[in-house]
């Protein structure tokens, strides 16, 4: 289903102060990236040019004007295969930017978490996303009321203050 929700870029590019994704999900859809890792495939990542894409950009340039950009992911342990491949290409996310912290979910009791993953833009807008079960984005929905964003960012807040940053979190 379309989303009529403006793009990320859009919503992002009228960002003053944050932009803050929280991630609940083992496995999202697998793509093509996903998959040529599976084969053994890896990133050089001493080669920019072979990865850069223009989310990265988009990410590089909001930080360059200010927007303090964070990603919290809550994982399954052990982790899923595809957890696995996604904290291999985070890499690429701090490259651009991006703070990234992950909170294995034991540790995730306690905290009244959303039942979707979202984007908090300048805590006052979110970008809340459905998927279907096997991963596929279904809708992104659009909204601004405000005991939704109160939770959304108070949860996003509490994963944050648990969780481990990238550079320190094994798997």
């Amino acid at each position: 289903m379309p989303s009529s929700a403006p793009s990320f870029g859009e919503l992002l590019g009228q960002c003053r102060r944050s932009a803050w994704h929280l991630e609940m999900r083992d496995s999202y859809a697998p793509t093509e990236r996903f998959d040529a890792w599976k084969r053994g495939e890896r990133i050089n990542w001493a080669h920019r040019g072979s990865w850069w894409h223009p989310y990265d950009q988009l990410i590089a340039d909001s930080v360059a004007r200010g927007v303090v950009i964070r990603r919290a992911r809550i994982v399954s342990e052990p982790v899923s295969e595809y957890i696995r491949w996604e904290h291999y290409v985070t890499h690429g996310n701090v490259v651009a930017g991006e703070e990234v912290r992950w909170l294995p979910r034991r540790l995730a009791n306690g905290i009244p978490l959303p039942a979707n993953d979202f984007w908090a833009f300048d805590e006052s807008v979110l970008r809340v996303h459905h998927f279907s079960g096997d991963g596929e984005v279904v809708e992104d929905e659009l909204t601004n009321t405000p005991e939704m964003v109160r939770l959304c960012v108070a949860a996003f807040e509490s994963v944050w203050e648990r969780a481990i940053p990238h550079e320190d979190y094994t798997i």
